[in-house]
C-alpha cells in the first residue's frame, strides 16, 4: 500500500502523487496525446493521396481515441471484480468472430490477411483484439476459483491451456502471427503469476517457439520475412524493402529529429507510416529523444502495473493487473523491436499511439479496467487510529510468569547442599515479618567429634 503524505488534500483522500493510479493516467493520457500528433503527421500524405483530405485519417482516429476515453473512464470506475462475470461470454463472442472471419466470403481482408468483420459505413471490427481481452478475463476468473488446487499441474493447465490453443489456432489461420504471439504471451504470463514450476515454463516456451518457427517456415511469405529480417539487403526491393526505410527513417533523426511534420520517409518510403511502423516516423521527426521518451512512458507503464498487481486485494486483481501488463509491454515491445531490426515483422501496432480502431477500444478497455485495480489499491482505508487522553492510565504489563521451583539438591547425609540452604534461608527471612533480634534461635544441632589430624588412632 502506498504511503500517504500527511495533511492537505492528498491525505484526506488517501491518494499519494506517485500511486500506480495516477501514474497510468499520466501515462496513457500522455501516449495519446504522442499517438493523435504523430498520426497526423504520419498519415497526412497517404491521406491527401486516397482521398484529397490529408485529415482523413486523423479525423476518423480522433474519434476512435475519444470513444476509448470515454469507454476507459467507464471501466475504471467500475468494480473490477464485476468483469469476471464477462470473461465467459466475451471468450465465446470472441471465438464467434473468429470463426465468422475463417469460413464466411464477407469477411474483409486487407494485406494477405482476413482479420475483420464490417459493421456500417466503413467501420470494421477485428474479433482478435477482443478475443485477447475475452481470454485475460477467463484465464483469471478460472485460476482465481480454482487458486487451492493450482498446486496440481493438471488444474493449473487445464482448461488454460487447451482454450488458447484454440485462440491462437483460429488466430493463425487469419494468418496473423503477431496477435498469435501476443494471445500466447497473455497466457504465459498468467501462468507465470499463478506460480507455474519453471521447468514446465521452460518447456512451453520451448515448444511454444519451435510450434512458431515451424509455422513461419510453413508459409512462404512469412518464410522471406525471416530470411529479410536476418539480411534485409539480400531483398531490399521486396520483403527486405520496409526494414530498410525504417533504419533510414530513425537514421535521418538523429539526436533532436528533423521537426515535428517534417519527415520525408513517410511520402510513401516507409509502409504503413501511421499504424505498425509510426515509431520509425516518430524517430524521424523528434529524433533519439522522442524515441527514448516512448520507451521511458512504457516502461513507467510496466512499474505502475506491476505495483498495482502487487498490491491488489485479491487474486483476481492481480492476475487482471499482471495480464493487462503484459500484454501493453510485450505489445510495444513486439513493434519496436521489429522497427528497429531485432525482431521480424509481424504487424502489431504500438499500443495506444498507432492508428487503429478496434485495437484502441480494447487497449483503452483493459487500462481503464487497471486503473480500477490500482485505485483500489490506492483507496484501501488505513487502520484506524485511537485517540488518547492525556489522563488516561496506562495499561500495566503482565506480571512475569513464576518459574517452577526446582527440587531440593541434597547431601548423601542428607543435609541440604549449601546453594540451596542459603536460598533457603533468605527465603525465610524474607517471609518473617519479626526482627531478626525478636526470632527464635535454632537449637544447635550435636556434632561428630572430631578426630585428630594425622598419626595413629587410639588403641
Amino acid at each position: 500500500m502506498p504511503r500517504v503524505r500527511r495533511g492537505g488534500e492528498g491525505a484526506r483522500r488517501g491518494l499519494a502523487a506517485w500511486s500506480p493510479y495516477y501514474v497510468l493516467l499520466a501515462v496513457v493520457g500522455s501516449l495519446l496525446a504522442y499517438g493523435v500528433v504523430m498520426v497526423l503527421s504520419a498519415s497526412s500524405p497517404t491521406s491527401y493521396a486516397s482521398t484529397g483530405d490529408s485529415y482523413t485519417v486523423f479525423k476518423r482516429q480522433l474519434v476512435w481515441v475519444l470513444a476509448g476515453v470515454a469507454l476507459m473512464l467507464v471501466t475504471s470506475r467500475v468494480d473490477y471484480r464485476i468483469w469476471r462475470r464477462l470473461g465467459l461470454p466475451l471468450l465465446a463472442l470472441s471465438l464467434l468472430g473468429l470463426l465468422y472471419v475463417a469460413v464466411h466470403p464477407g469477411a474483409v481482408s486487407a494485406n494477405g490477411s482476413t482479420r475483420w468483420i464490417p459493421i456500417t459505413g466503413g467501420i470494421a471490427i477485428q474479433p482478435s483484439e477482443f478475443a485477447k481481452l475475452g481470454l485475460l478475463l477467463f484465464a483469471a476468473d478460472v485460476l482465481t476459483r480454482k487458486h487451492r488446487l493450482l498446486g496440481d499441474v493438471r488444474h493449473l493447465l487445464v482448461p488454460v491451456l487447451p482454450v488458447t490453443l484454440v485462440l491462437a489456432a483460429l488466430v493463425m489461420a487469419q494468418p496473423d502471427l503477431g496477435t498469435t504471439l501476443l494471445v500466447c504471451s497473455i497466457a504465459f504470463g498468467l501462468l507465470f503469476i499463478a506460480g507455474t514450476p519453471l521447468p514446465l515454463l521452460t518447456l512451453m516456451a520451448g515448444l511454444g517457439l519451435a510450434g512458431g518457427l515451424g509455422l513461419i517456415m510453413k508459409a512462404d511469405y512469412r518464410r522471406e520475412r525471416l530470411l529479410s529480417f536476418l539480411d534485409p539487403g539480400a531483398s531490399r526491393l521486396s520483403s527486405g524493402y520496409q526494414i530498410i526505410q525504417g533504419r533510414f527513417a530513425l537514421g535521418s533523426g538523429g539526436l533532436l529529429g528533423v521537426g515535428l511534420g517534417a519527415s520525408r520517409q513517410k511520402w510513401s518510403y516507409v509502409p504503413n507510416a501511421h499504424t505498425d511502423f509510426i515509431f520509425a516516423i516518430i524517430g524521424e521527426e523528434l529524433g533519439l529523444v522522442g524515441t527514448m521518451a516512448i520507451l521511458v512512458l512504457f516502461a513507467a507503464i510496466a512499474y505502475a502495473g506491476i505495483r498495482a498487481a502487487r498490491n491488489a486485494p485479491e487474486a483476481f486483481g492481480r492476475y487482471l493487473a499482471g495480464g493487462i501488463t503484459v500484454w501493453i509491454v510485450v505489445q510495444a515491445l513486439v513493434n519496436i523491436g521489429a522497427v528497429v531490426g531485432v525482431l521480424p515483422i509481424t504487424g502489431v501496432p504500438l499500443p495506444f499511439v498507432s492508428a487503429g480502431g478496434s485495437s484502441m477500444l480494447v487497449l483503452l478497455a483493459a487500462a481503464g479496467m487497471l486503473l480500477n485495480v490500482a485505485k483500489h489499491e490506492v483507496w484501501r482505508a488505513p487502520a484506524p487510529v485511537r485517540a488518547t487522553v492525556a489522563g488516561e492510565r496506562r495499561r500495566r504489563r503482565p506480571a512475569p510468569a513464576v518459574r517452577p521451583a526446582r527440587a531440593a539438591t541434597r547431601t548423601p547425609d542428607g543435609r541440604l547442599s549449601a546453594p540451596v540452604a542459603l536460598a533457603a534461608a533468605e527465603a525465610r527471612r524474607r517471609a518473617d515479618p519479626r526482627r531478626p533480634s525478636e526470632r527464635p534461635r535454632r537449637a544447635a544441632q550435636p556434632t561428630e567429634p572430631q578426630r585428630p589430624h594425622g598419626g595413629l588412632r587410639s588403641r
